[in-house]
């Protein structure tokens, strides 16, 4: 006889596998200690005794599945987070992009948006302008919407200017919004050279021809087979001497395509695809 610890775990499984045969979102290779703490979470505040009670509503209310979906998805990200990754990139990534006349950038798991923006800042700072497109994904339909509007709460502004100062920001960081009552504009100009667009990276393919990827505290979540996934969906996506930018638990170690990278410098977890194989 199953304990009910494995009964709900069997729940869990079987839950995942209709989503996916369903609606197309595939969470199986989701880690399995985070994907059951949020999806236990969200039980707990539904008004369901069990996974296999919740199912058939799950799998035939869409508006109850995207409630789940919020629960599942990971939506923490500021403007600038982690400032020595940006100052990195301003740095020692940047004089790079101004060698081509039109940059694309891939940024792949952008939730609502913030970091894809402080590269948007970063950019214009540079002189890139106008000299570049940022195809901005997230697997989360409801939260890249919120991104598109570019509005944020005014409360994080002085977190975020914090931030931005750290990075090496060369203006006011109050030049790039408009704060109205409790909510900060983003300027125009920074949302016009982003397109915001879903993508699964379970299941989706590529984006060809990117100078720089960056997926930032994502693959945390994934299992290794999910991870390998991804770095060979960036590694097709990136031309020889492109830019793949990691989050800073995240790593190439022992994973392919590492031997076609170099960080670097140690730590920034910004890697360098090799014009080659023996480069």
């Amino acid at each position: 006889m199953m304990t009910d610890d494995e009964i709900h775990d069997v729940e869990i499984r079987l839950l995942l596998e209709g989503i996916h045969q369903v609606y197309g979102y595939d969470f199986r290779d989701y880690a399995e200690a985070s994907i059951r703490r949020r999806l236990s979470h969200w039980l707990a505040e539904s008004p369901y005794a069990n996974f296999s009670e919740a199912q058939a509503h799950l799998l035939r209310e869409r508006p109850l599945f995207e409630a789940l979906l919020a629960g599942i998805t990971v939506n923490v990200t500021e403007m600038f987070r982690d400032p020595l990754f940006f100052k990195a990139v301003r740095e020692q990534v940047v004089p790079f992009l101004k060698t081509y006349p039109f940059v694309k950038i891939w940024h792949a798991g952008c939730a609502t948006g913030e970091e894809a923006y402080s590269m948007a800042i970063l950019l214009h700072e540079e002189g890139l302008a106008g000299r570049y497109r940022m195809y901005a994904t997230d697997i989360n339909e409801s939260v890249l919407q919120h991104a598109a509007e570019g509005v944020l709460s005014i409360g994080d502004m002085q977190r975020f200017t914090r931030n931005y100062q750290k990075s090496g920001g060369k203006r006011s960081f109050a030049d790039y919004y408009t704060a109205r009552y409790d909510r900060a504009i983003l300027a125009a100009e920074l949302r016009k050279d982003i397109v915001f667009a879903p993508h699964n990276l379970a299941v989706d393919a590529e984006f060809g021809e990117m100078h720089v990827v960056l997926c930032r505290n994502v693959m945390i979540y994934f299992k290794a087979a999910l991870k390998e996934r991804c770095l060979r969906l960036f590694d097709d996506s990136l031309l020889p001497g492109g830019f793949l930018c990691l989050g800073m638990k995240e790593n190439l170690e022992r994973r392919m395509p590492s031997e076609r990278y170099t960080e670097i410098a140690p730590g920034t977890r910004i890697y360098r695809k090799h014009y080659d194989r023996t480069a």
